[in-house]
C-alpha cells in the first residue's frame, strides 16, 4: 500500500477539505505531545510575538494523505469544493471524488467502491462524525488510528456527546417525521451506535508511545485504537482521547498577510435555513448591525438561499459576496475589513487564528432568544450562548433590536 492510501481522509464540505490540509501540514511539521485542551489563543499569540509567522514550504510538505470527497448535491458546496480539491491537489496530495448521493442506490455504489481502501488504511480522517453516510463507512474501518477534523462548532458538540456517552446527533436537530422518520431512526440505530463506540480510544494495550512521539502506528493484532481531535475549538479531551490545536499554520503559511480595507464586512450564517433563528428578526439584527457598525459586505454563507440574500440586499444595501473558498481563505487572501462581525459561528473560534498579526479584529453578535422560532431545537439557546461564550480574542456584541422607525 502507499504511504498516501495508507492515510484515508472523508470529507463533505469545504471546511472539512481545509482542515485535513492543515491536519496533514500540522502532521508533517514538529507535532509534539498531545493536550488536554485548546489553549487560549492569546497565550499562544504571546508565545508567538518572539517568532516569525510560519514560512511556505514546497508542495507535498504535508504529511501523505489520500482524500475522498463526498460532495453534497448543492451547487454552491460543489463548486467550493471543486476549488480546494485543486488546492489540495497542488500541495501534493492524491484527491478522489465519489459520488455517493443523488440516487437511492448512489450511497451502496460508493459504499462499494471504498469498501477495500477504507479496509485497508491504517488512519482514517473524518470531518463529520454526525455523517450517517461517514458513520456507515467507520463500520468497515480496522484503522489503528481514527482523526476527526473539524467541522465547525460541531466539534463542540461532538466531543461533549461522546463524554457523556450519548448518540450522535446534530444540536439543532429535532425529531421529526413521524412513523416512517422513527423507523428509520430505529433501523439505523445499531449502525450509530457502532460508530459512537468507533469513537472510543481503545487503551487495552496500554499507553500506546506512538500518542507521545507521534510516529505512524504501526498494523498488527492487539493494537491500542487511537482517536484524536484535530480542532480549533475549545474543547477537553477524554477517555484517552488526544488532541491537536488547529492553529490554521498552513493558511497563513500559504496565503497573505492580507490588504486591510478600511470598512466592516459582515459575515452570514446559515441558522435560518436550519430552522433555528426566524427570517425577519435575522434581517431586523444585519440591518441593525449593517446601520451601527458601517458595514458594506456581507460574506454569505454557502447554504444561504438566493431569496433571503436579494432580500437581505434590498433591505441593508451590503454588497452580497458568495466565496469561492472558505472564508478562512478568502479573509487571510484579502482584502479584508477591518473589523469582521458574526453571529454564533464557527468563524469566530477560526478566524483569531487565521487572521493572527493582522490588526483584524473579529466581533461576535450574540443571539438573542427571541429570534429562535418554534421548530428550533430545545438545545439550540445553550448552544449558541456557549459558541459566544467560549471564543477567544473577538469582540462581543450585545443582540440586536429591530431598528426603529
Amino acid at each position: 500500500m502507499s504511504t498516501s492510501a495508507s492515510t484515508l481522509a472523508f470529507v463533505e464540505s469545504p471546511v472539512q477539505l481545509l482542515n485535513v490540509l492543515e491536519w496533514a501540514y500540522a502532521r508533517a511539521a514538529a507535532p509534539g505531545r498531545p493536550l488536554d485542551g485548546v489553549p487560549s489563543q492569546r497565550a499562544r499569540r504571546a508565545g508567538r510575538a518572539a517568532r516569525k509567522e510560519p514560512g511556505p514550504r514546497p508542495p507535498g510538505a504535508l504529511a501523505p494523505v489520500r482524500i475522498v470527497v463526498l460532495p453534497p448535491t448543492d451547487p454552491m458546496s460543489r463548486g467550493q469544493l471543486r476549488r480546494m480539491a485543486a488546492l489540495a491537489r497542488d500541495e501534493g496530495c492524491e484527491v478522489r471524488w465519489q459520488e455517493a448521493r443523488g440516487s437511492r442506490l448512489a450511497p451502496l455504489k460508493a459504499l462499494a467502491a471504498l469498501a477495500g481502501d477504507v479496509r485497508a488504511a491504517r488512519t482514517v480522517v473524518v470531518g463529520d462524525p454526525f455523517s450517517r453516510y461517514v458513520q456507515l463507512l467507520l463500520t468497515l474501518v480496522r484503522a489503528e488510528e481514527l482523526v476527526v477534523v473539524d467541522d465547525g462548532t460541531a466539534t463542540m458538540e461532538f466531543v461533549a456527546q461522546t463524554a457523556r456517552g450519548e448518540r450522535l446527533v446534530r444540536w439543532h436537530r429535532v425529531g421529526g417525521g413521524g412513523l416512517p422518520g422513527r423507523l428509520r431512526e430505529l433501523a439505523y440505530a445499531p449502525v450509530s451506535a457502532a460508530a459512537r463506540r468507533r469513537f472510543v480510544p481503545d487503551r487495552s494495550a496500554g499507553a500506546a508511545t506512538d500518542a507521545a512521539t507521534d510516529a505512524a502506528p504501526q498494523p498488527g493484532p492487539g493494537r491500542a485504537r487511537r482517536v484524536e481531535v484535530f480542532t480549533s475549538m475549545p474543547v477537553a479531551p477524554h477517555g484517552g482521547m488526544t488532541l491537536r490545536p488547529n492553529e490554521f499554520a498552513w493558511t497563513r503559511a500559504r496565503f497573505g498577510p492580507p490588504r486591510l480595507t478600511k470598512g466592516t464586512d459582515l459575515v452570514g450564517t446559515s441558522l435560518v435555513e436550519t430552522g433555528v433563528v426566524d427570517p425577519d428578526r435575522y434581517l431586523d439584527a444585519v440591518r441593525s448591525l449593517t446601520l451601527e457598525h458601517g458595514a458594506t459586505r456581507y460574506f454569505a454563507h454557502r447554504r444561504e438561499s438566493p431569496e433571503k440574500l436579494r432580500a437581505l440586499s434590498r433591505a441593508t444595501g451590503l454588497e452580497i459576496v458568495r466565496p469561492d473558498l472558505p472564508l478562512e481563505l478568502i479573509a487571510r487572501r484579502g482584502p479584508v475589513g477591518r473589523t469582521i462581525l458574526s453571529f454564533p459561528s464557527t468563524v469566530v473560534h477560526t478566524l483569531p487564528y487565521a487572521l493572527t498579526g493582522t490588526g483584524v479584529t473579529v466581533a461576535v453578535c450574540d443571539v438573542d432568544p427571541a429570534w429562535l422560532t418554534g421548530r428550533a431545537s430545545p438545545r439550540a439557546r445553550s448552544f449558541l450562548a456557549g459558541v459566544t461564550d467560549t471564543a477567544r480574542d473577538v469582540h462581543r456584541l450585545p443582540a440586536q433590536v429591530a431598528p426603529t422607525a
